[in-house]
């Protein structure tokens, strides 16, 4: 693994992201609770984001326009428009004022058997329609204990840089190791330090902007574990799942993020 870099060095013109991926919850009511909560809170230095249900996005646009949280969706088409029934092009989103979509979530991957190859296309139709891309990268518990987790990781972000080349400097990319999503299990910070440096290194070799592209951590992120996580010097915030739901826990990881 790269040696972790001292937090002195973290580049001053990366702000910090935490984004809140609802995945498949909420409802109308428990939703404006939330985001009420989070817009009369002060939530710190950190870029803030909400990942929201599709069914969701036009509530939450009204809800959050003009206020200082983003929002955005959980997944995207791959495809510019057609017979593609059940799907979400990225222009229909861009309609809603969306700011950023996830794409390549470890769910999608696992559950509908996304490939690293059609991960690259949604972050490429993502950017062609001005959104922010979170491309999600990680390992299962199999591939760490085996030792794969820089190959495992490294193919998958390899498969942007491929297709994207220099667009690659408009993704946010996030680690999520699948052993730790909704486990209750984390990386330690040095852990997830260490490959969260490999992946600036990659991204670097590839002639990338690395310096200034965010890397977020996600997998159990909580209020408790937050701040020793951002702390990191190439940790630039947090996907944060489960508890992004909950307002009191949400906020605290936002505060905690430098």
């Amino acid at each position: 693994m790269v040696s972790a870099a001292p937090a002195s060095q973290r580049a001053a013109k990366r702000r910090s992201l935490v984004v809140g991926n609802w995945k498949m919850n909420g409802s109308a009511a428990s939703n404006e609770a939330l985001l009420a909560a989070l817009k009369a809170a002060p939530l710190g230095d950190a870029e803030v984001s909400v990942c929201v249900p599709a069914v969701y996005l036009h509530d939450v646009a009204d809800s959050l326009h003009g206020g200082a949280v983003h929002w955005g969706a959980q997944d995207c088409s791959s495809h510019e428009s057609g017979a593609y029934t059940g799907e979400i092009s990225a222009a229909m989103l861009a309609e809603f004022g969306c700011c950023h979509v996830i794409v390549g979530h470890s769910e999608r991957r696992a559950l509908h058997g996304e490939s690293d190859a059609l991960v690259a296309k949604k972050a490429a139709m993502a950017l062609k329609h001005g959104l922010v891309p979170i491309l999600c990268v990680g390992e299962t518990l199999a591939e760490r204990e085996a030792g794969q987790t820089e190959a495992v990781v490294g193919r998958q972000l390899g498969a942007a840089i491929e297709l994207l080349d220099k667009r690659i400097d408009g993704v946010v990319i996030a680690y999520e190791p699948v052993w730790a999503i909704g486990t209750g299990k984390t990386a330690s910070p040095a852990e997830a330090q260490a490959v969260h440096a490999f992946l600036r290194k990659t991204l670097a070799a590839a002639g990338a902007a690395s310096g200034s592209l965010r890397i977020l951590y996600g997998g159990s992120v909580k209020a408790d574990n937050a701040a020793q996580l951002f702390a990191e010097s190439d940790i630039d915030g947090g996907l944060i799942g489960g508890a992004s739901l909950k307002a009191a826990d949400f906020i605290a990881i936002c505060r905690a993020a430098r």
